[in-house]
């Protein structure tokens, strides 16, 4: 009975082994052979996909970081807009009625007149560098603006 159960064990042993090594070395053509490509390739396209996913979460990670630089700088900008328009009007305000005091002025000597034009001229330069600043600023607003847009 020994030899029996010791010849069982043996041929349970062997039939193991050669379904173990079917398994490992499947003949070519057959299912399973066909079944273990397609799992090298699925284990490929995860890979793959894996990579692509860190990818684009380093790449996402530096646009949050860039979008909050760019958050902070246009809440300055806007703080400085919003503080200096009281300025500009107030200097628009004082240009026009520096204009209309011009309109009115009674006919004067040669040298006042000369001091004068060269007054207006100067006021005409500083109200053309206020407005290029101030152009600057709503471009530079406007750009602000365009990338808060493509951010979200």
């Amino acid at each position: 009975m020994r030899a029996v159960l010791g010849l069982r064990k043996k041929v349970a042993e062997r039939l193991g082994r050669m379904i173990d090594w079917r398994i490992t070395h499947p003949l070519e053509g057959s299912r399973l052979y066909r079944l273990y490509g397609s799992v090298d390739e699925h284990e490929r396209q995860v890979r793959d996909l894996r990579e692509s996913r860190d990818d684009l979460a380093r790449r996402l990670a530096d646009l949050e970081r860039r979008f909050g630089d760019v958050a902070k700088s246009q809440r300055w900008s806007a703080v400085e807009l919003e503080r200096i328009i009281p300025q500009i009007a107030g200097q628009e305000s004082q240009l026009e009625s520096l204009r209309e005091k011009l309109v009115a002025v009674p006919a004067a000597e040669r040298p006042e007149i000369e001091e004068s034009r060269s007054l207006i001229e100067e006021i005409r330069r500083e109200h053309s560098q206020i407005r290029v600043r101030l152009t600057a600023v709503a471009q530079y607003e406007d750009r602000l603006r365009k990338l808060e847009d493509r951010g979200a």
